[in-house]
């Protein structure tokens, strides 16, 4: 079975965390960081079991950049 290395924003949200795989526009939730990150997991290998191929060449940025960015406020 072949092995992709996708980006995984994790931030919290209420009394939760919510991850979300930037390539792809897919998100879960959890209870925890880990929880967050394995269910986004689940739903990523999800994702690629079932959806057609052409969904997952449409969907798919190969290219995403995560970094910080300063702005002045007020």
């Amino acid at each position: 079975m072949a092995q992709k290395q996708l980006t995984a924003i994790i931030e919290r949200e209420g009394d939760g965390y919510v991850a979300l795989c930037a390539e792809l526009d897919i998100a879960s939730q959890g209870n925890s960081v880990e929880e967050a990150r394995d269910n986004l997991r689940e739903a990523l290998e999800l994702f690629f079991e079932i959806a057609p191929q052409e969904e997952i060449r449409r969907r798919l940025h190969e290219e995403v950049y995560v970094t910080r960015v300063e702005v002045a406020v007020g």
